[in-house]
This record gives structure tokens, C-alpha cells and sequence, in this order.
């Protein structure tokens, strides 16, 4: 690699002079640097999200990026555009898995001493991989909100460049290139969808998508996506300024922001079309439809855009591209989230049933499933119990069937049949 700009500033969010939208040559300039050091991921056609939407749907498969997300991209021209003595002072940032990866293979291919600070509590495979690629890991706290204070205190202590994960210019501009790769492989798009956390993603590729576009005559509209959870764009949107959302927890923890960046909500605010929101359930179906139609492992803030079309919050506009933008995902929470979205599918249920403590009970439960069709994964019979009669017991099972409907069948059945069940949370 060599280095683009010696003369860049420390840590401002954008040069002097710079136009708050980056410009089409800014992109491609970045892309040309990227080259052979990120890769150009795939982009496939779906025919069943096709046929849910009613339009064409490719899936850009960013989940296969160098570190497993689109972090690296930013990331990599970000520090590209340090001056050789920043460089000396080596790099911080905070992030509890995609950004710290980023940044990590960034600094080693660069050369730039890193540090990277990390919750307590962040998945093993992400805390291995970030060391993996030469960063100094340091654990501090229960969030990341706490890391980033620590980092920005390392920062101001050792002279150390922060690296922000989304409200950099720099880093708006290496994210974007993404943008180019869409138009690149499908043409004639005209919706691109993906995910919003503090907002450099898609200001990026939205800047550099429709100034491509536009230099061919055409449009190009983009919906962002957010988690119900935690969705500060809509109401910075309505206010006209970033501001601060209470958050509550998500499994799209990649996109768990409580407030927009500066300079990505200046570019979101004057390109971005939609931004809509999805709950938990709408994002575990999304990974299920993802691993058993499209065989592709997404996390979770990767998929928000796939759910938003499946929970008919996009309506069809020509031909579609949903991004997949980070792969990462710990496998126990791959195997929660799974049976989450196999519930929320209507394919996966547990129900407790209380049944008088005489002999035939269970075997007459199990009659019934059968005569449903409700296939039987675990059973758990206990008398023991808060809330539970002397003469009786709880049955606790877990079934598998086909969907909602044949759900409630298999519900209706057993209460006909004069039991009680009640389906018990995920």
C-alpha cells in the first residue's frame, strides 16, 4: 500500500474546503486505491425474495469481505490518508467486533502501530480475529459506548489518531465504494437497500450509487433499515439534526447506535429516499430464509434489509439489490437466533401443558401431535414447580411443524381434546 495524501488533516471530520457530499472522482479514486486490497465481493439473484417482493432481488454478499464485513473498506482508506507522522503515533479505536477488525488488518497491512478496546463481553471469535491481525486488545467495560470514552482518553494521552467507526469523511468515502461495485454489477438497479447504524454506510454508498447513476441519466433510490431497538435516524430525520434515542438491546448489535454521526447525517439527509424499521422477529426470519434459500451465513445487522422486504416494508421499484453487509456472527448466538426465527416462522414452538398426575397422560399428548403431524424435538416432564397443583404435573415440549397456520392446528387439536397448552416465549 502506499499513501494517498501525506497532507491530510489530523482527525477532522472532512477537509477545509471539502463539499459535505463527496464527489463521483472521490469514490472512484478510493476504489482504485482498494483495489487488491479489499475484494469485490459477489452479487446473486434471488428468485425467492424476487417473488416475495415482486421485482428482482440480487443479494450483494459484502458478509464475504476480507474480516467478514464492510468495515475494512473505510477503515483501510482512512488510515491510507494519515500523514507519516500520525502513522508513528499508531491508531485507537473502539468497536465490539466489525470495526475492530477493520481497522486491525488495516494498521498491519499499513504498518500503523493499533489499539483496539473492546467490551468485556464481546464473542470470542471477534476478540481472536482482531489480535489475529496484530492489534493491541485491550477489555474494558460492559459496552462499547465505554470503550470508545477510554479510547478517545488513550487518544488525548499518547497522541494516538482515533479512528471513529462511521462520522468521518474519509471513512464515508471508502464505505461508498461500495456503491460503485452495485452499479457495476447490476446496471439497471433501481432500489438498493441496507442497513442504518450511525450512518457512514449508506451515506457512502448513497452518495457514490446516485452520482453514478446520475452520470448515466438515470436514478437510483435507497431505503435504509433500522432495528426497532435502537432507530435514531427517523427522529433526527424529523428533527433536522442528529439527536439521541434511548436504545434497548438487539441482536442486530452491529447497528446499535444511539445517535447518527455528524457528517454521514448531512449526506443521509439529502439522499437517502426511505428509512424504515424492522423488530427481532422480522430479523431472525431473515437469517432463516437467508441460510436455507440463499445457503449464506449473514449477522444479524446484516440481514435488516432482507427482513425489511420480507416484513413488506419495501415496496417494489424495478430491480432491487439488498446488501448483505457483515457475515460475523457467534455461533451460539447463530443456534438462538435460528430457533428464534424458526418460532417467529411458525415452524418451531415449546408449549407447557399442566396434565392431572395419572398414568396415560403423556402417551395421549403424544397421539395427538401425531395425529397434527407436529414433529416432537424435546420433552420435559416434572412435578416440580411453583404455581402447580399437588395432583398434577407439567409437561414441557418443543415441536416442530410446517408453519402458522399448521402451528394453530396443532394448538386447536390438543384443546379439543380438553388440555391446556400455552406456548412459552423463545
Amino acid at each position: 500500500m502506499t499513501r494517498m495524501d501525506a497532507d491530510a488533516p489530523e482527525d477532522a471530520h472532512a477537509t477545509p474546503d471539502a463539499p459535505p457530499i463527496p464527489a463521483l472522482a472521490e469514490f472512484e479514486e478510493a476504489a482504485r486505491f482498494l483495489e487488491g486490497v479489499v475484494e469485490h465481493t459477489p452479487t446473486e439473484y434471488s428468485q425467492h425474495l424476487s417473488e416475495v417482493l415482486g421485482a428482482p432481488v440480487h443479494l450483494k454478499l459484502e458478509n464475504l469481505q476480507r474480516t467478514g464485513s464492510f468495515k475494512v473498506r473505510g477503515a483501510t482508506y482512512r488510515l491510507s490518508r494519515l500523514t507519516e507522522d500520525e502513522r508513528r503515533r499508531g491508531v485507537v479505536a473502539a468497536s465490539a467486533g466489525n470495526h475492530a477488525q477493520g481497522v486491525a488488518l488495516a494498521a498491519q497491512q499499513l504498518g500503523i502501530p493499533a489499539t483496539i478496546y473492546m467490551p468485556l463481553g464481546v464473542p470470542v471469535p471477534k476478540l481472536l480475529a482482531t489480535k489475529g491481525y496484530g492489534a493491541e486488545v485491550v477489555l474494558d467495560g460492559a459496552t462499547v459506548d465505554v470503550g470508545l470514552r477510554r479510547a478517545a482518553e488513550h487518544a488525548e494521552r499518547t497522541g494516538a489518531v482515533l479512528i471513529h467507526p462511521f462520522d468521518h469523511r474519509d471513512v464515508i468515502i471508502g464505505q461508498g465504494t461500495l456503491g460503485l461495485e452495485i452499479l457495476d454489477d447490476v446496471p439497471d438497479v433501481d432500489t438498493i437497500i441496507m442497513g442504518i447504524g450511525g450512518g457512514g454506510l449508506i451515506a457512502g454508498v448513497a452518495a457514490a450509487a446516485k452520482a453514478r447513476a446520475a452520470a448515466a441519466g438515470r436514478t437510483v433510490r435507497i431505503i435504509g433499515v433500522q432495528a426497532e431497538n435502537a432507530a435514531p435516524m427517523l427522529p433526527s430525520l424529523a428533527a433536522g439534526e442528529p439527536v439521541r434515542v434511548e436504545t434497548k438491546p438487539t441482536i442486530a448489535d452491529g447497528i446499535l447506535v444511539a445517535r447518527p454521526g455528524d457528517v454521514p447525517f448531512a449526506i443521509v439527509r439529502e439522499l437517502v429516499d426511505e428509512v424504515v424499521t424492522v423488530g427481532e422477529d422480522d430479523i431472525a426470519r431473515a437469517l432463516l430464509v437467508l441460510l436455507e434459500r440463499a445457503k449464506v451465513v449473514v449477522e444479524p445487522a446484516g440481514a435488516v434489509g432482507v427482513a425489511a422486504i420480507l416484513a413488506g416494508k419495501v415496496s417494489p421499484q424495478g430491480s432491487t439489490v439488498a446488501l448483505l453487509s457483515g457475515g460475523n456472527i457467534d455461533p451460539l448466538l447463530l443456534q438462538r437466533v435460528v430457533a428464534h426465527g424458526l418460532a417467529a416462522s411458525g415452524r418451531y414452538m415449546t408449549i407447557r401443558i399442566p396434565l392431572p398426575d395419572r398414568p396415560g397422560q403423556l402417551a395421549r399428548v403424544s397421539e395427538l401431535l401425531a395425529e397434527a403431524g407436529a414433529n416432537v424435538i424435546e420433552v420435559l416432564h416434572t412435578r416440580h414447580g411453583q404455581g402447580m397443583q399437588i395432583s398434577e404435573v407439567i409437561l414441557q415440549i418443543s415441536v416442530e411443524t410446517r408453519g402458522e397456520e399448521h402451528k394453530l392446528l396443532t394448538l386447536q387439536i390438543l384443546r379439543d381434546a380438553g388440555f391446556r397448552p400455552e406456548i412459552l416465549p423463545e
